[in-house]
């Protein structure tokens, strides 16, 4: 499950209208979610707050191995029109599962960011300011976001702890998305590492038209029922004279799509020899399936993953049944947004070594929580690795 302040920077970038799936890295945002989620470890809980539209903290008290929490602070320059309560918060917005693309939207003209007062510009661009403290070890994490244009946004991030070379770390990521394709230029200290990114979209894309407001002109994406991408990143440490590269390539069902919903990536480093090809499938409105094949051609080493996920959905009450063959309307169709009616979601996982992970998240109540154990089905003396509870409250 999504840490709180996850979720409102994910409502920082709805806001501004920032889309961070077209980019490289997400690539495999799909597979990664069905089959890489963490199980909790111990007990953790945490206790947050959207004090304002702007300000935002967070607190959080862990017991894994050894007693310890974070203190977290955000500061957001826009004013964030996200729902914070943990009691009624969307869990398909806090549960990273099976990712839906939508169409791609044309970015926002320029001038449509302008705002004038008195002959003059004063419109700002927007920021996000974020820090997260954790004791006792007195790391500290911080992240800056600033939206330069409709098609481009600044992100920095820093890591200050004495276990690093030179007690610390900054990362600056400018990235560029134009709908069509993607861009992403990164700078790490560590190892003074020098980085691109890549991802282009083919396809049907809505052409130029700057004469009217994003409410009036229809610019979504026709047509087309599936997306295909490829990408490719560059990646080079000056300090220590070694470099990377890896491509990808997906193809994944869009919402005209009239089919089960589908994902199929395939991703090379040509360097290290690794291939890895994934699948995922929405198999229903609350059943997905995912499994993902690894080799190596240099070593023929091998591994499979497979893993689901099965969304728990409210029962209609049978004045509403009733109601709906009163009015024609089917009883299961929902008068809520969609996720609305989710109340959990479980998820498993397995390898070919028998290991395998278990991961139950949900809502009681006005508490959002997360429980999940990982077995290793060969050591029948040791059989569970982890088990822990994650327990979440927001206001």
């Amino acid at each position: 499950m999504r840490d709180f302040m996850d979720f409102v920077q994910n409502a920082f970038c709805e806001q501004s209208h920032w889309n961070p799936n077209n980019f490289y890295g997400t690539l495999t945002a799909t597979a990664k979610a069905l089959l890489d989620f963490d199980t909790p470890k111990g007990l953790r809980l945490s206790a947050s707050s959207l004090s304002s539209r702007n300000f935002a903290t967070s607190y959080s008290l862990s017991n894994a191995g050894i007693v310890d929490g974070s203190l977290s602070f955000l500061y957001s320059s826009l004013p964030l029109q996200a729902e914070s309560r943990s009691s009624a918060i969307n869990l398909q917005d806090v549960i990273e599962g099976y990712r839906h693309l939508q169409d791609l939207r044309k970015p926002d003209e320029p001038w449509w960011w302008e705002v004038w007062h008195g002959g003059k510009r004063v419109d700002r661009k927007a920021a996000l300011l974020y820090g997260r403290l954790y004791l006792p070890r007195s790391t500290l994490e911080a992240l800056y976001l600033r939206r330069i244009s409709p098609t481009r946004q600044l992100r920095i991030s820093y890591v200050s702890d004495s276990s690093l070379p030179q007690g610390g770390n900054v990362l600056a990521l400018l990235q560029t998305d134009a709908g069509r394709y993607s861009t992403e230029y990164l700078y790490s200290t560590d190892s003074a590492l020098f980085g691109v990114r890549g991802l282009y979209n083919f396809g049907a894309f809505p052409s130029s038209d700057s004469s009217s407001k994003p409410a009036t002109l229809p610019y979504e994406v026709r047509s087309p029922h599936g997306r295909f991408s490829a990408g490719a990143e560059l990646y080079y440490g000056a300090l220590n004279a070694s470099g990377g590269l890896s491509t990808g390539i997906r193809f994944s069902t869009l919402p005209a799509h009239t089919g089960f919903p589908y994902t199929m990536t395939l991703t090379l480093n040509p360097l290290m020899g690794n291939l890895s090809s994934t699948y995922a499938v929405k198999a229903g409105g609350d059943v997905a399936l995912c499994s993902r094949f690894d080799f190596n051609v240099y070593s023929y080493e091998s591994e499979l993953q497979i893993g689901c996920e099965i969304w728990r959905l409210k029962r209609a009450p049978p004045a509403k049944i009733l109601q709906g063959l009163r009015t024609g309307k089917d009883a299961n169709e929902p008068d809520v947004r969609p996720g609305e009616d989710v109340t959990g979601v479980l998820k498993a996982r397995v390898d070919q070594n028998w290991n395998v992970g278990v991961l139950w998240e949900g809502r009681i109540k006005e508490l959002l929580f997360s429980i999940g154990a990982g077995f290793d089905l060969r050591k029948r003396e040791q059989i569970f690795r982890a088990v822990g509870l994650e327990i979440q409250y927001s206001s």
